[in-house]
């Protein structure tokens, strides 16, 4: 596969996922009526999930 399409499609599913996770985040703070702040605990846990996802994609190609 092309490195350019690899890298579109990247991209693309980048940022679907980051509107998915938005509009989930809108969702969950008008359910609590409240501000849709993420707090230091939360971001902290979000962020080794979204290193551990980029380990695994990394991994892929050590068969």
């Amino acid at each position: 596969m092309n490195k350019n399409r690899i890298i579109f499609f990247g991209t693309l599913i980048g940022a679907v996922t980051g509107l998915i996770a938005a509009l989930l985040l809108a969702r969950r703070a008008e359910k609590n009526e409240r501000e849709t702040a993420i707090t230091s605990g939360e971001g902290l846990k979000l962020g080794v999930l979204v290193f551990g996802l980029l380990r695994a994609i990394a991994s892929l190609t050590d068969d």
